[in-house]
C-alpha cells in the first residue's frame, strides 16, 4: 500500500483539496442566480462531501456517487463548469475504487 502525506496540521492533502474545491462550488452555486430543476440535489450532494471531507478520508464509491449526481445536477450549467471540474480532479485524488 501506498502511503498517503499528510499537511503540517495532519491532514490529509487530498482531503484539503476536496473541502476546497466542494467550497468553491458551493460559493460559485449559491451565487449563481438562474434556477434549474436539480439545484437543491446539487447543494445536498456538495453538503454531503464536504461533511465526508470533514470526516477524514471518505469512502471512494460515494465519493464518485456524489460527483456524478453533482455533475447531473448542474452538468449543463457553464458558469460553474470551472469550479465542477475541480470537484472532480480532488474527488480523482483519492484514486478508483476497489473491483471486487
Amino acid at each position: 500500500m501506498g502511503q498517503t502525506r499528510v499537511t503540517g496540521s495532519g491532514e490529509d492533502p487530498r482531503v484539503t483539496e476536496l473541502r476546497t474545491a466542494v467550497s468553491r462550488l458551493r460559493r460559485e452555486l449559491a451565487g449563481h442566480p438562474g434556477e434549474f430543476p436539480d439545484r437543491a440535489i446539487a447543494e445536498d450532494e456538495l453538503a454531503a462531501l464536504d461533511a465526508m471531507a470533514v470526516g477524514g478520508v471518505p469512502e471512494i464509491p460515494r465519493l464518485r456517487r456524489s460527483l456524478l449526481l453533482i455533475a447531473g445536477a448542474i452538468g449543463s450549467v457553464s458558469a460553474l463548469a470551472s469550479a465542477l471540474r475541480d470537484v472532480r480532479v480532488a474527488v480523482d485524488l483519492f484514486g478508483e475504487p476497489p473491483r471486487g
